[in-house]
């Protein structure tokens, strides 16, 4: 069982190249990339990589954690620059992009699919609980309808992302994303 205790800075230079490694090489769509060849391009050894990740599964586990923690964390950002139908667009078509970048990934995701991992239902919950802040905040303003949330839209875009085998499959992605956000602008009550 991993430490608990705040790491070293060497030790979390460590971790962070490991996790850099091991990203580049998933999103590549290296999902077959042995433990040895991610700790030898993080310039360490691979006991290192143990250290900090108890399995090749743990490892993808965490990449896959900080990529939909830094998208989750953009809803605020997005707010503060656009109108919130607008941020909510922009956000959409982030996840759109998440999922053309999770292509390479999905194979690597494949192996901890079998585990009892929660890393998917959090996933959900977090990137749900984003889709919720926008259309609050479009809601509020009059520019979303009230009635729908950010797992019911999350849902509409998972079917969307599962046809990314399809060759063009991003340019429909986005087009469906545009209809998609019409009918959230549809039946918006408007503030004065």
């Amino acid at each position: 069982m991993p430490s608990t205790r705040p790491l070293r800075a060497d030790a979390r230079r460590n971790r962070d190249a490991l996790l850099a490694a091991a990203r580049e090489a998933f999103l590549a769509g290296e999902s077959d990339a042995h433990v040895d060849e991610i700790a030898k391009r993080a310039g360490v050894a691979v006991g290192t990589l143990y250290r900090h990740f108890e399995t090749r599964e743990a490892l993808v586990e965490e990449v896959y954690r900080q990529e939909v923690d830094q998208l989750c964390a953009v809803p605020a950002q997005l707010l503060a620059q656009h109108a919130p139908d607008e941020a909510l667009r922009h956000f959409l078509l982030r996840l759109v992009d998440h999922a053309a970048v999770g292509k390479g990934m999905a194979v690597a995701l494949e192996s901890i699919m079998a585990t009892d991992s929660p890393v998917f239902e959090d996933a959900r919950v977090q990137m749900a609980g984003a889709l919720d802040e926008l259309l609050d905040a479009g809601a509020a303003a009059g520019k979303l309808r009230a009635d729908i949330g950010g797992r019911t839209v999350l849902r509409a875009l998972g079917g969307m992302c599962g046809m990314r085998i399809t060759e063009g499959w991003r340019d429909e992605a986005v087009r469906i994303t545009e209809i998609l956000l019409d009918g959230l602008r549809y039946g918006a009550v408007r503030t004065s």
